[in-house]
């Protein structure tokens, strides 16, 4: 034996029914917290802001992360055949 039930309501009247809370003020506290979170960070996307972020400082900098990165592509290749390490500096 099968039974259907068909009930038309809202959302809202279901929870109520149901016994379920009414968290819709609290989500849009939530949201609005959120939303000015969003913005006071967008202050952080300027590009001033953006490049001293993203970017070495100095040129120096820059010539070191290169020295590094060679250096360790280097340790990764083997040597020629007859070449020592003197060599290759």
């Amino acid at each position: 034996m099968k039974v259907t039930v068909n009930v038309d309501c809202t959302p809202e009247e279901a929870r109520a029914f149901i016994g379920l809370p009414n968290i819709a003020p609290l989500q849009e506290r939530m949201m609005k917290e959120l939303e000015n979170r969003m913005a006071d960070n967008l202050q952080n996307l300027d590009p001033e802001t953006f490049m001293k972020t993203w970017l070495p400082l100095t040129m120096e900098s820059w010539g070191e992360m290169q020295k590094m990165f060679w250096g360790q592509m280097q340790m990764g290749m083997p040597m020629p055949a007859g070449a020592t390490e003197k060599d290759s500096k």
